[in-house]
Protein backbone atom coordinates (compact mmCIF):
# COMPACT_ATOMS: atom_id res chain seq x y z
CA UNK A 1 0.00 0.00 0.00
CA UNK A 2 1.36 3.67 -0.91
CA UNK A 3 -0.07 6.77 0.90
CA UNK A 4 0.96 10.05 -0.21
CA UNK A 5 -0.57 13.57 1.05
CA UNK A 6 -0.92 16.71 -0.43
CA UNK A 7 -1.61 20.52 -0.23
CA UNK A 8 0.83 22.98 -2.54
CA UNK A 9 2.74 19.98 -3.87
CA UNK A 10 2.52 15.97 -3.42
CA UNK A 11 4.21 14.64 -0.52
CA UNK A 12 4.44 10.26 -0.78
CA UNK A 13 4.31 9.13 3.12
CA UNK A 14 4.48 5.67 2.80
CA UNK A 15 8.00 5.10 4.86
CA UNK A 16 7.03 7.41 7.36
CA UNK A 17 3.04 5.48 8.15
CA UNK A 18 5.46 2.24 8.51
CA UNK A 19 6.68 2.99 11.93
CA UNK A 20 4.12 0.90 14.66
CA UNK A 21 3.14 3.57 17.28
CA UNK A 22 1.42 6.39 15.49
CA UNK A 23 2.16 9.17 17.46
CA UNK A 24 5.76 8.37 15.82
CA UNK A 25 4.30 7.51 12.45
CA UNK A 26 2.31 11.21 12.64
CA UNK A 27 5.18 12.91 14.17
CA UNK A 28 7.16 11.43 11.30
CA UNK A 29 4.50 12.89 8.45
CA UNK A 30 4.87 16.59 9.83
CA UNK A 31 7.96 16.41 9.65
CA UNK A 32 8.10 15.40 5.78
CA UNK A 33 5.51 17.66 4.44
CA UNK A 34 6.84 21.17 3.98
CA UNK A 35 3.23 22.39 2.94
CA UNK A 36 0.90 22.06 5.83
CA UNK A 37 -2.05 25.07 5.76
CA UNK A 38 -0.80 26.01 2.08
CA UNK A 39 -3.75 25.94 0.70
CA UNK A 40 -5.24 22.75 -1.75
CA UNK A 41 -3.57 22.71 -5.53
CA UNK A 42 -5.68 19.28 -6.14
CA UNK A 43 -4.85 19.18 -9.84
CA UNK A 44 -1.40 19.62 -9.57
CA UNK A 45 -0.79 17.06 -6.84
CA UNK A 46 -2.95 14.44 -9.40
CA UNK A 47 -1.11 15.90 -12.25
CA UNK A 48 2.44 14.93 -10.05
CA UNK A 49 1.19 11.70 -9.25
CA UNK A 50 -0.45 10.75 -12.25
CA UNK A 51 3.03 11.66 -14.01
CA UNK A 52 5.85 10.14 -11.03
CA UNK A 53 3.43 7.81 -9.59
CA UNK A 54 0.76 5.77 -10.80
CA UNK A 55 2.20 3.69 -13.09
CA UNK A 56 4.97 2.65 -10.15
CA UNK A 57 2.38 1.82 -7.96
CA UNK A 58 -0.72 1.25 -9.29
CA UNK A 59 -1.84 -2.15 -10.09
CA UNK A 60 -5.13 -2.24 -12.56
CA UNK A 61 -6.60 -3.87 -9.36
CA UNK A 62 -5.73 -0.85 -7.65
CA UNK A 63 -8.78 1.30 -5.33
CA UNK A 64 -7.44 4.66 -5.42
CA UNK A 65 -8.86 6.68 -1.80
CA UNK A 66 -8.89 10.16 -2.90
CA UNK A 67 -9.55 12.42 0.59
CA UNK A 68 -10.07 15.74 -0.12
CA UNK A 69 -12.87 18.48 0.41
CA UNK A 70 -12.41 19.20 -3.84
CA UNK A 71 -12.26 23.09 -3.16
CA UNK A 72 -9.35 23.55 -5.72
CA UNK A 73 -7.34 26.63 -5.46
CA UNK A 74 -6.00 26.34 -9.25
CA UNK A 75 -7.74 25.31 -12.85
CA UNK A 76 -10.65 23.14 -12.51
CA UNK A 77 -10.14 21.98 -16.17
CA UNK A 78 -7.12 20.73 -15.45
CA UNK A 79 -8.39 18.68 -12.36
CA UNK A 80 -11.52 17.62 -14.31
CA UNK A 81 -8.55 15.87 -17.20
CA UNK A 82 -6.10 14.33 -14.17
CA UNK A 83 -9.19 13.06 -12.14
CA UNK A 84 -10.45 10.92 -15.23
CA UNK A 85 -6.53 10.14 -15.83
CA UNK A 86 -6.28 8.59 -12.52
CA UNK A 87 -9.74 7.10 -12.56
CA UNK A 88 -8.44 5.45 -15.60
CA UNK A 89 -5.18 4.29 -13.70
CA UNK A 90 -7.35 2.04 -11.10
CA UNK A 91 -10.34 -0.08 -10.36
CA UNK A 92 -11.72 2.28 -8.19
CA UNK A 93 -11.70 5.84 -7.66
CA UNK A 94 -13.38 6.38 -4.00
CA UNK A 95 -13.54 10.20 -2.70
CA UNK A 96 -13.61 10.86 0.67
CA UNK A 97 -15.10 14.34 1.50
CA UNK A 98 -15.17 15.56 4.98
CA UNK A 99 -18.06 18.18 3.46
CA UNK A 100 -20.35 15.65 3.79
CA UNK A 101 -20.63 16.00 7.63
CA UNK A 102 -22.52 19.19 6.58
CA UNK A 103 -26.67 17.76 5.66
CA UNK A 104 -27.01 21.01 3.55
CA UNK A 105 -24.40 20.06 1.25
CA UNK A 106 -24.35 20.55 -2.62
CA UNK A 107 -21.60 20.21 -5.11
CA UNK A 108 -21.41 24.04 -6.02
CA UNK A 109 -17.70 24.51 -5.78
CA UNK A 110 -16.21 24.11 -9.30
CA UNK A 111 -13.34 21.60 -8.27
CA UNK A 112 -15.81 19.91 -6.27
CA UNK A 113 -18.03 19.62 -9.83
CA UNK A 114 -14.66 18.50 -11.56
CA UNK A 115 -14.01 15.35 -9.52
CA UNK A 116 -17.15 14.26 -9.51
CA UNK A 117 -17.80 12.43 -13.09
CA UNK A 118 -14.65 10.67 -12.15
CA UNK A 119 -15.46 9.30 -8.93
CA UNK A 120 -16.66 5.65 -8.52
CA UNK A 121 -18.03 6.71 -5.06
CA UNK A 122 -18.31 9.59 -3.22
CA UNK A 123 -18.17 9.52 0.70
CA UNK A 124 -18.22 10.93 3.95
CA UNK A 125 -15.28 11.18 6.01
CA UNK A 126 -15.38 12.88 9.67
CA UNK A 127 -16.67 9.92 11.89
CA UNK A 128 -16.71 6.87 12.88
CA UNK A 129 -20.04 5.88 11.14
CA UNK A 130 -18.49 7.47 8.03
CA UNK A 131 -14.77 5.14 8.42
CA UNK A 132 -17.92 1.87 8.71
CA UNK A 133 -19.23 2.94 5.16
CA UNK A 134 -15.72 3.17 4.24
CA UNK A 135 -15.13 -0.26 5.27
CA UNK A 136 -18.11 -1.67 3.85
CA UNK A 137 -17.82 0.21 -0.12
CA UNK A 138 -13.88 -1.45 0.11
CA UNK A 139 -15.40 -4.63 1.39
CA UNK A 140 -13.41 -5.50 4.28
CA UNK A 141 -17.10 -5.49 6.44
CA UNK A 142 -20.55 -6.67 5.22
CA UNK A 143 -23.06 -3.95 5.44
CA UNK A 144 -24.79 -3.21 9.28
CA UNK A 145 -28.32 -4.49 7.20
CA UNK A 146 -27.39 -7.79 5.92
CA UNK A 147 -29.18 -10.32 8.25
CA UNK A 148 -27.82 -13.16 9.95
CA UNK A 149 -24.72 -13.60 11.61
CA UNK A 150 -21.26 -12.77 10.50
CA UNK A 151 -19.39 -15.50 8.53
CA UNK A 152 -16.51 -17.10 9.49
CA UNK A 153 -13.69 -18.54 7.45
CA UNK A 154 -14.19 -22.15 7.09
Amino acid sequence: MQSFVFGTRLTRITRQLAARDPDVALAAVVDAVEDWSGGTRIAQALHEFNLRWARRVLGGNATVLLMTDGLENGDTELLEREAERLAKSCRRLLWLNPLLRYEGFEPRAGGIRALLPSADALLPVHNLESLDQLAQALGLIAPASRPGPPTRPA
